[in-house]
């Protein structure tokens, strides 16, 4: 199951490489052909040397041919698409830090970050609650709440997942849905099970990377 999440993520990051090499060979070819035309005229100004312009007789102006459009807006929304995916099928098990509380951290981010998670240092700026979602609903609601999130600037946020006891067997299966979810989004830096009164093991705090719109301390 992890071999194949991880050959998923490679496959992702070789379709954007291809496709950031393809805008850049439209780009170049572009350059050459605006080369070549300017080429062209300055030939002709050497070879015809000084011309007086014909007096206009009823003239129609044609615009000159442009050169093909590069779909450069396609290529960013394919580009941002491949970026948000997540997969239900991503093990994020080896990625957890399984101790008294569950918690998570890129690599270079140190415990204490975890540690401050957890004791409040930041406070929760906004959340989300997920109960009663069907899972595909859940998991672009999720995307849809992290990526609005880091647009605002928003560092701290609570995610609602619950604790499952109205599922089949009373397992949480939504929860180990988020974990996984949420180690797929880049914006995510970090993130701890929440203390008892902010939901406990119904609930996750997450810390984001800082946004565009995060305020300088």
């Amino acid at each position: 199951m992890k071999s194949k999440s991880f050959k998923d993520l490679q496959h992702i990051q070789q379709k954007l490489a291809e496709q950031q090499q393809l805008a850049a060979t439209q780009e170049a070819a572009r350059r050459d052909a605006e080369r070549l035309a300017r080429a062209e005229r300055e030939l002709f100004v050497r070879a015809a040397g000084q011309v007086k312009p014909m007096r206009p007789h009823s003239r129609v102006h044609l615009a000159p041919e442009q050169p093909p459009p590069i779909a450069a807006q396609q290529q960013l929304d394919d580009q941002r698409v491949l970026r948000e995916a997540i997969s239900d099928e991503f093990d994020a098990a080896t990625l957890l830090d399984v101790d008294d509380a569950l918690s998570f951290r890129r690599p270079g981010i140190g415990t204490d970050v975890t540690r401050k998670l957890r004791k409040g240092d930041w406070s929760i700026q906004g959340e989300i609650d997920l109960h009663g979602l069907r899972r595909e609903e859940a998991r672009e609601a999720l995307a849809g709440f992290v990526r609005e999130a880091h647009k605002r600037g928003w560092r701290c946020v609570r995610i609602v997942h619950g604790k499952g006891l109205g599922s089949p067997g009373k397992t949480p299966v939504l929860k180990g849905r988020v974990q996984s979810w949420l180690v797929q989004k880049s914006e995510v830096l970090a993130f701890v099970q929440a203390r008892g009164d902010e939901g406990g093991a119904g609930a996750l705090v997450v810390l984001l990377k800082p946004g565009l719109a995060a305020p300088v301390r």
